[in-house]
């Protein structure tokens, strides 16, 4: 999944309390007796300022909307291609209401949605995707950028679920986390990433997430030895995890540096070298943008490209598009997203998948970018994609 989009799925964290650098503060009679301070004599023992205070809560803050800068650095280790955002809608006044974009009406068996912020709770994410018409959305169940997991337990998932009843039973698509990286060569990093994987197929299954997308996994060092460890680290993954529905999708990469993926025969390589009982449970997610990066010309043949995809992967094996404008020019490896219609592939490969009857039941997903508003930019983009049937 280019400029990706992160969305905080677990409970957020507090801003931890300045020090206030006293040994009295420890106790609360001394926090009641001590005097308030004025702005011109603020400064704590460890030398916090107000100015400082403010940036240190805007930092915060940004935290806490998913930025984290740090995962750009740690993807070139990983294998973690790019940072998604997803803003939490807004508050709105009478007027912007009457502006707002129309709420896209989705025609029967149509699937089609976008990722959606979980912040508050993984039950908020749901009312977010009604709130852009969804008939499929996805979201994130824990924070992407971090390695620390978390259980689903039955007050959260019978929240979640009711949620998703009450807007309209939606299909469901969970992203995993970009640190994961199943291929590596490092025994400590693919064991960490075996046990997040797991943990994640466990948070599915409690949800009722219909579909996980993973990307496959970064080699750095032999191609064929990175797809073994791949499939191999899936193969343990569930069978840690326990009971598993959900359905694994590994996605399309846009084939930059040693992240696997990059091509059908790749996938393909992944889903063969799989125990034969897992098999049938896995299936791909095709990125537009990524497919383009890597290669794939859907723009001037787009019939070749699911002529290719048919004979390698079969079409049935498709079962979910993440759809994607891309930012860079074909066969760039890069991976870039940009709103539908205004990059280098433009409408007309979107229009070919929106009315291709052999993915008119595959869930669709946008990927774009959010702006300001998550909530105008996906009914916009949502209501483009419609004007294509």
């Amino acid at each position: 999944m280019a400029a990706r989009k992160t969305t905080i799925s677990a409970p957020t964290a507090t801003s931890r309390p300045g020090a206030t650098g006293a040994k009295a503060s420890r106790t609360t009679t001394a926090k009641a007796a001590r005097p308030a301070k004025t702005a011109k004599t603020a400064r704590t023992a460890k030398g916090t300022t107000p100015a400082r205070a403010a940036t240190r809560a805007k930092s915060a803050a940004n935290d806490r909307l998913g930025v984290v800068v740090a995962a750009a650095a740690q993807a070139a280790t990983v294998g973690a291609v790019v940072v998604k955002r997803s803003l939490v809608p807004r508050k709105r006044s009478p007027e912007e209401l009457d502006a707002l974009e129309p709420c896209p009406r989705m025609p029967a068996g149509v699937l089609l949605g976008a990722h959606v912020s979980s912040s508050g709770g993984t039950w908020e994410a749901p009312p977010r995707a009604q709130a852009i018409g969804a008939t499929a959305f996805q979201l994130f169940t824990k924070q992407a950028n971090q390695w620390a997991e978390r259980e689903v337990g039955r007050d959260e998932a019978a929240r979640f679920r009711e949620a998703c009843e009450a807007a309209g039973r939606p299909v469901v698509v969970a992203h995993d986390s970009y640190l994961i990286n199943l291929a590596s060569p490092d025994a400590a990093l693919r064991e960490r990433s075996i046990e997040s994987f797991a943990a994640e197929l466990r948070r599915c299954h409690a949800l009722g997430v219909h579909f996980l997308v993973s990307h496959p996994g970064n080699f750095m060092d032999d191609h064929d030895a990175g797809l073994a460890r791949n499939a191999d680290g899936i193969a343990a993954a569930y069978a840690r995890a326990g009971e598993v529905s959900t359905t694994l999708c590994l996605e399309s990469t846009a084939g930059q540096g040693t992240v696997l993926g990059r091509s059908f025969e790749e996938l393909a390589a992944i889903i063969a070298l799989l125990p034969a009982a897992l098999q049938p449970r896995v299936g791909v997610c095709l990125d537009t943008a990524h497919l383009w990066a890597a290669g794939y010309d859907l723009v001037h043949d787009y019939d070749g490209v699911i002529a290719r995809l048919d004979a390698t992967l079969g079409t049935s094996r498709v079962k979910v598009w993440h759809l994607n404008d891309s930012k860079a020019p074909f066969e760039s490896r890069k991976d870039r997203h940009v709103l539908i219609g205004e990059g280098t592939i433009g409408s007309g490969p979107f229009a070919r998948i929106m009315t291709d009857a052999r993915f008119a039941g595959v869930p669709k997903i946008l990927e774009t970018p959010k702006g300001d508003d998550a909530e105008t930019s996906d009914r916009r983009m949502l209501n483009r994609l419609l004007s294509y049937l």
